[in-house]
């Protein structure tokens, strides 16, 4: 159950690593051009504001537990990069474990049932022995 929740959250935080990257490409990209880059925030829930970011030399990227850090958007792009491949290599042990613990519940499941199956033919031979 903690492995597939892992999987989940993983799977989850995946592609908001991809979005992000793709915002701070965009917003480099939009930089290089000398182009203001429009965007919709929300502000709050079902309320949204829109905004025009103008050459900007940083982004500030929500690391979790309430912190929040500025970085350049060579930085940012350089740490989003890096958490998308640690969560895309994490995802893929995730797989492969999960993979392995099903073989081996299959398995355990099938020896069960090769001893269950043995046990009752040995009491139909033991009885069977007893009756002649």
């Amino acid at each position: 159950m903690k492995l597939l929740a892992q999987q989940r959250d993983l799977q989850a935080k995946i592609p908001d690593i991809e979005k992000c990257l793709d915002i701070v490409t965009t917003l480099q990209a939009k930089k290089d051009l000398g182009e203001a880059l429009i965007a919709d925030f929300e502000l709050s829930e079902g309320i949204y504001s829109r905004a025009k970011i103008e050459d900007t030399d940083s982004v500030c990227l929500w690391l979790g537990a309430n912190v929040m850090l500025e970085y350049s958007c060579d930085e940012a792009n350089a740490l989003l990069k890096k958490n998308l491949e640690n969560a895309k290599a994490s995802l893929e042990v995730l797989v492969a474990d999960l993979h392995f613990l099903r073989d081996q519940q299959t398995i355990t499941q099938v020896t069960i049932a090769r001893v269950f199956n043995w046990d009752v033919h040995h009491r139909r031979s033991k009885q069977a022995v007893k009756e002649t």
